[in-house]
């Protein structure tokens, strides 16, 4: 039976298994993972205003299960798309610690977006590497407004010291889904450079998170 004859609740899971997952739309993709929608909705149609809801898969990601409580996403639905997301960022984490964060660079940038796109408030977080550049830990440090945070460089200093950190690689997202680096996160960049450098952590990178990409301020030349 071709695709396009399929009821259309099968469609996404036939797509998938003829085609790979990069075809489907998002709708489709969390359609699959919704599995049944409600009297006179479709889970298409479901998926759909679910997206819409939270702007995205990004708003969707960052969601906190109580955020989740709409109608249409009874408790098994919400623990399986929690459940997806951690198994997500866990995988990131895991070749980040098993390899030089060199080898992967999309794969930083990946973890970092499912940890901080779509939050509504800006986060200031820092990816703590080993001498050879390897994920020891990922800390999100300071919380701020929608349009500035508080970064204690003395803080991220005395981190640094406690996991024994040979680099770092400094992040924090943008709520206003803008990623472009401003003038502050260029200032913020050489202050903790040179504050880490005193105790001869290497600053790699600071990567600034939007709704949808991330920039690299050492691609921008500006580290």
């Amino acid at each position: 039976m071709s695709i396009k004859h399929l009821p259309s609740q099968a469609r996404p899971r036939e797509k998938l298994l003829a085609l790979g997952p990069a075809a489907l739309a998002d709708a489709e993709l969390l359609a699959l993972l919704l599995r049944t929608g409600l009297p006179g909705q479709g889970v298409l149609q479901l998926a759909e205003s679910v997206l819409q809801r939270f702007g995205g898969f990004a708003g969707l990601l960052q969601a906190k299960p109580a955020e989740l409580t709409i109608k249409g996403l009874g408790p098994a639905k919400r623990a399986e798309l929690s459940a997806v997301v951690e198994m997500a960022r866990r995988s990131l984490a895991q070749r980040l610690t098993e390899a030089p964060v060199f080898d992967s660079p999309a794969a930083v940038k990946d973890f970092v977006r499912l940890k901080l796109a779509g939050l509504t408030q800006e986060v200031f977080a820092v990816l703590f590497l080993d001498s050879q550049h390897r994920l020891l830990q990922w800390d999100e440090m300071f919380r701020g407004t929608l349009n500035q945070t508080s970064v204690y460089p003395r803080e991220v200093v005395k981190r640094a010291l406690a996991l024994n950190a040979g680099a770092a690689i400094l992040a924090h997202n943008h709520p206003s889904g803008l990623a472009e680096p401003s003038r502050a996160d260029e200032f913020l960049t050489q202050t903790l450079k040179n504050a880490l450098q005193l105790i001869d952590v290497r600053v790699l990178d600071h990567l600034v998170v939007g709704q949808g990409a991330v920039v690299s301020i050492a691609e921008r030349g500006l580290l």
